[in-house]
């Protein structure tokens, strides 16, 4: 049973075999191919349908960010909208009941409240959501029924509301900076170094895990190549992108690097106490996404940190 499969004899079929004479040849039937399995990368992904999506979904963001940016808040709006969803559904199936519609609806708010009133509306907008959330758990069942695990749910759909509109709704607040576009796209290829960097080192060279507990295939050789890759960028789009010091670039780097790991640990651990390996499937060689965003969200709020402090 090494490889999951169970044969079973057809008893009738035994029983009418007859008996080998002596001496006859006996033929027997050619074992059927065992079927190839799907190629994969050694990171465990269908390396081809990655890169595709991801150089599709990358030259699509840079000529809205370039020529049309204030677009770029209706893609990155419906982005949150779709991990959202995608994360309540999985909690859902986990019998943790979050209450989709505050989360989708007052998600939204959080997300474009940027837009018009700066951080004070992101701020009012997320404290509005996360009490309607509670009032809406609290009677999601009717007035006459107390509510199961209140505390657990409700707990739990801040975090989500936290996690994935809130920090998203620092994109926004970036974009509205003056170059906004390109403190985006800074900060969107930093992303993009890291995960190459780790990526190429970690396959390379990985040999010592990082947090094996939480996601084994990450090692401490990839993190060194993301720190590489990324303080690289850095450098590069700061001065050149910019017009800024370049030890900002350093700064914003490194600062890229430790966030967008611990980023992708956070959702590895969720989805390890969810027994689940993506969040969803839209996107071939990705999962959900969420399992796009899960880097890029703690990101946007660090690089909408530094580069205000420090431009």
């Amino acid at each position: 049973m090494s490889d999951g499969t169970i044969v079973v004899e057809d008893a009738a079929a035994t029983d009418a075999a007859p008996e080998p004479v002596p001496g006859d040849a006996v033929e027997t039937a050619p074992a059927a191919a065992a079927p190839e399995p799907q190629r994969t990368s050694r990171a465990g992904r269908n390396l081809p349908a990655a890169l595709a999506v991801g150089l599709g979904l990358g030259l699509s963001l840079i000529a809205i960010l370039l020529f049309v940016p204030k677009v770029f808040i209706g893609v990155a709006g419906a982005g949150v909208a779709v991990a959202t969803w995608e994360v309540a559904k999985r909690l859902r199936e986990a019998d943790v009941l979050v209450p989709r519609t505050p989360l989708l609806v007052g998600g939204q708010a959080v997300f474009w409240a940027g837009w018009p009133w700066g951080p004070n509306g992101v701020l009012g907008a997320f404290a509005a959501t996360a009490l309607v959330v509670m009032v809406w758990r609290l009677f999601d069942h009717g007035l006459s029924v107390a509510p199961r695990n209140f505390l657990r749910d409700t707990a739990i759909s801040v975090f989500v509301l936290a996690w994935i509109p809130l920090l998203a709704s620092f994109a926004t607040l970036l974009l509205l900076e003056p170059d906004g576009n390109l403190r985006v796209l800074t900060f969107m290829i930093l992303v993009v170094c890291s995960d190459v960097g780790g990526y190429v080192a970690g396959v390379l060279f990985g040999k010592h895990p990082m947090v094996p507990a939480i996601s084994p295939k990450k090692s401490w050789e990839g993190f060194c190549g993301s720190l590489v890759f990324s303080v690289i960028g850095g450098l590069l789009t700061v001065t050149l992108l910019l017009q800024a010091n370049s030890m900002i670039g350093v700064v914003l780097g490194v600062g890229l690097v430790l966030v967008a790991t611990i980023g992708d640990l956070i959702e590895s651990q969720i989805k390890r106490e969810l027994g689940i390996k993506d969040m969803g499937t839209l996107l071939p060689g990705h999962g959900g996404i969420m399992d796009r965003l899960d880097s890029m969200l703690p990101s946007a709020f660090v690089s909408w940190l530094v580069l205000s402090a420090l431009l």
